[in-house]
This record gives C-alpha cells, structure tokens and sequence, in this order.
C-alpha cells in the first residue's frame, strides 16, 4: 500500500470470528513498513532552512502486509504449485478481508476515527505465492506471481457522471445528504461480515432516507422507490433492536442486505434524475 498500514509492524494470530480462544489460528498477518525516509534533526543553532518555492514531492513510506492462511497448509509442493495456478482475484480479496478485520481492530483500540480499510485498488502491488512460514513472514516466496494493478476500465460516461456530482456538489449546486453517508458505511459493515454494525447503520440510513428524499427535487421520479423503502422499515428497525441485543438471524441480515441494496439503488437513480 501506498501509506503505512497503521498497526506497529510485527505478525498478529487471527481466529475466525467466533472460534475459541484456545483455537488454533486461522491467519497469521505480518505488517511491515518499507522505505521510510531518514529524519535527521538539524542543530539547534541552525536556522530552518527555507523551502523552495517549487519543492520535489517527499519521499513517503509504503506498508506490505502479508496474510499466511495458516489454517489450511498446503500438503505438497505440487498441490501449492496447482494452487497458484488457479489462485486470483477472489483469494485477493480474501485476504484484504482479512487485512481489513485487523485494521478495523486497530481502529478500535487506538479509537481513531480516521483509521480507513483499504481496497483491491489502491494496492501499488498485489501478489499471490506460497513458501515455508518463516520466509513468506519475511516477504519472501519459494513461488509467486503478481496481480494486474490496472482498475477496470469504463466507459467514459460513467466515469464523468462522478466528476458532475463532484462539482455540483462543492459548488453548492446539489446537496450531499445524510442517508448517503450512512448507507456507504452500512454496505462497508454488510461487506466486512459486520452484521450488528451494519443492522444498525441501515436502520439510521433507513430512516434518514426516508426523510430527505420526499423533500429533494427528484422526489417525484423516485415515488415508487420510497413506497419499498417504506415497506422495508420495519424489517430493518426490528433487526436493528435485535442487533443491540446479540447476533441477527440469517433472515434479519438479508432483511438488512436486502434494504441496502434498495437504498443504493434509489440514490443511483436520485443522481440520474438530477442530471436531467
């Protein structure tokens, strides 16, 4: 990555939500930091020097984090080699799941607000190999290949439909409301397997949705979207009640999936409706 990851370096044990503490790990997460620049500091009799008018960007540090799955070793060299082969973007992702659990924890502990997960592309280099545990600890491999860095492409369209949004809304053209913060962190709690979180997240999203929306200028094209939101409710403030209480059932979570998509899907046609 391009930034040090957060957590001090060294190698953390990571057991599947839920598992007991006496289970064996499931992942072993070894964080390292690269590349950071010599601080010197400059004799107190010295003055600060001046910085140039046109100064060269600053030499920053990147964060390499190595997830081990140590909870299924490979039993061979040729089943490690057969693994590479058809290992890819899913077994990625995987593994920044996990690199996401730590640093949500992180988060946590050091109560930052500002402590941010990390995605498939804002990687500067992805690899995927296999070795003995003390040297893919170490970063090394006894076999690896790299991942394509390169985002999808899109087309051009789309990729200035954000940008029109953007400048609308810092020229206070549109207005960013609240219902669309909540249902990004309540999809970034759905797609980190954070079920409590997320119930409760949807509910507010929910909640707040239903009242902006029916007071924006795109009101009337979104008419039949508000009537599903609405029905949606109860089912999301129940799984949110239950949410303070314990864990959600598999039907309060799809409830709380399934009113998410609906919401991402009634603020994908507000910003369509608003560009005509």
């Amino acid at each position: 990555m391009p930034w040090p990851l957060g957590p001090p370096d060294g190698r953390y044990l990571l057991r599947r939500p839920g598992d007991a503490p006496a289970a064996a790990p499931a992942h072993v997460l070894v964080l390292a930091t690269l590349g950071a620049p010599e601080r010197r500091r400059l004799p107190s009799r010295r003055r600060p020097r001046q910085a140039p008018p046109g100064p060269h960007p600053t030499p920053v540090a990147t964060g390499r984090a190595t997830v081990i799955d140590a909870g299924e070793p490979l039993a061979s060299i040729e089943q490690a080699r057969a693994w590479l082969t058809g290992a890819g973007e899913p077994e990625l992702r995987d593994g920044l799941l996990v690199l996401n659990r730590a640093l949500h924890a992180f988060r946590l502990a050091t109560a930052d607000p500002y402590l941010q997960p990390v995605g498939r592309w804002q990687t500067l280099v992805a690899r995927l190999g296999f070795g003995a545990g003390e040297e893919v600890a170490d970063g090394h491999w006894t076999a690896a290949r790299e991942l394509p860095s390169a985002a999808p492409r899109q087309r051009r369209s789309r990729v200035l439909e954000p940008q029109a949004r953007l400048a609308a809304v810092l020229g206070g053209r549109a207005d960013a409301l609240a219902c669309e913060e909540l249902s990004l962190r309540a999809r970034l709690d759905l797609d980190h397997g954070r079920r409590r979180e997320a119930a409760l997240q949807a509910s507010a999203a929910l909640e707040a949705a239903l009242a902006e929306l029916p007071r924006d200028p795109t009101a009337a094209a979104l008419a039949q979207r508000l009537e599903e939101l609405r029905a949606r409710r109860g089912a999301v403030a129940d799984a949110a009640r239950a949410a303070l209480a314990g864990p959600l059932s598999e039907a309060q979570a799809e409830a709380v999936a399934g009113a998410v998509a609906r919401l991402e899907a009634a603020l994908r046609a507000r910003a369509v409706a608003a560009q005509r």
